[in-house]
């Protein structure tokens, strides 16, 4: 091992500043062909008819829940585990969040409880796919298809991700993001994919003050392009994606192969998917519970980043409690939020830093 081991570190190297380099020579820096070229390679790599570029991928939530109408009253149901992103794309319209529990051992949302949480003002489902592992879009889409609600894909953590061979992002609605600790980067930037071809014609208008060129502004819209610079990083890692997915699966494996440590739980991986590991989380056991915090403190003192994704329910979040959204409480969020811990399991890892980590991790003493 050579030096600190960060939870997270993008893989960027001279073709992806040769691409810069290009844009930025062409003086056509703001959103124009190669964001079409990202765009259309995105699509063909996902199988689904459009995808369109933003400015991020919380951005990508709002537009989506904005051209599908959501307005003051509505309600949209979203898991109470996950990146606080999720929640308040809906707060952005007025909306109501409603948050539903997550399964005990994905992590992700439980379709029991979600059918639970289904009122006549419920118009959409936020299903995200929690650190790279599909939820189970089987029952969700069933639910959705019987109540008539819109299902969106938060797919933030899960290029590449599979649900019975298929790539996420083309179920419902996909929204990506590009933030340099995903699987692929284009240092900031979002995208949404979509079968949908009267949605996408509405999502590229609100996406660029709702002009359909030469100043003609037909509806009301948002500056949320990307830009070339951001298109033409995404068109090179895009290339790279399933060999940085491979390399993040081989190097879970390892851990679950070598983590031995008493108390400390491997990830449970459906085998109807392919997880893409942009966190490797373990969960701490009532045995080790209280020790969380000591072990990643013993860790970073050994030179190995961790981190705890994600500490609280959405709903416990401050924010969340002065609105009085935390009426509702989720036992298994509630129990995951103290019990998980992310390990480093870039790219970048070498195989000394894998079995550093792992020799670490069972050497550990409360």
């Amino acid at each position: 091992m050579n030096g600190f081991i960060p939870i997270s570190k993008p893989v960027i190297n001279e073709e992806e500043m040769k691409a810069i380099e290009e844009v930025l020579y062409s003086g056509m820096l703001t959103q124009g062909e190669a964001v079409k070229r990202f765009e259309d390679a995105f699509s063909l790599y996902l199988g689904v008819k459009n995808s369109i570029a933003c400015s991020n991928g919380t951005v990508a939530l709002d537009l989506v829940l904005k051209a599908l109408g959501f307005r003051q009253g509505d309600e949209a149901i979203s898991p109470a585990f996950t990146f606080i992103a999720t929640g308040n794309a809906i707060l952005y319209q007025g909306s109501k969040p409603v948050f539903a529990d997550v399964d005990p051992r994905t992590f992700n949302i439980d379709p029991e409880d979600l059918k639970e949480k289904i009122t006549p003002k419920t118009k959409a489902v936020i299903g995200v796919h929690l650190y790279g592992q599909p939820f189970d879009l089987k029952e969700v889409q069933q639910i959705c298809e019987d109540h008539h609600l819109a299902l969106i894909e938060d797919c933030a953590q899960a290029h590449g991700a599979e649900y019975n061979g298929r790539k996420v992002g083309g179920f419902g609605n996909g929204c990506f993001s590009f933030y340099p600790t995903k699987n692929m980067t284009t240092a900031e930037g979002g995208m949404i994919t979509t079968n949908d071809d009267q949605l996408a014609t509405k999502l590229r208008l609100m996406r660029n003050h709702g002009d359909t060129g030469k100043y003609n502004h037909v509806m009301l819209g948002y500056n949320y392009r990307m830009t070339n610079i951001q298109g033409s990083i995404g068109l090179v890692q895009l290339k790279k994606l399933d060999q940085f997915n491979q390399k993040r699966i081989e190097n879970a494996e390892f851990f679950n192969r070598n983590l031995k440590k008493d108390g400390i739980d491997t990830p449970f991986k459906d085998s109807r998917v392919r997880h893409v590991y942009n966190q490797y989380v373990v969960r701490v056991e009532d045995s080790f519970c209280s020790s969380r915090e000591m072990l990643m403190d013993y860790l970073v003192s050994k030179g190995i980043g961790c981190a705890v994704h994600y500490p609280m329910p959405v709903y416990r979040q401050p924010l969340y409690r002065r609105l009085g959204l935390d009426q509702t409480v989720c036992p298994v969020a509630e129990d995951v939020s103290r019990r998980v811990m992310s390990l480093p399991v870039h790219p970048s890892l070498s195989r000394e830093d894998l079995e550093y980590i792992v020799k670490t991790v069972n050497c550990f003493e409360a």
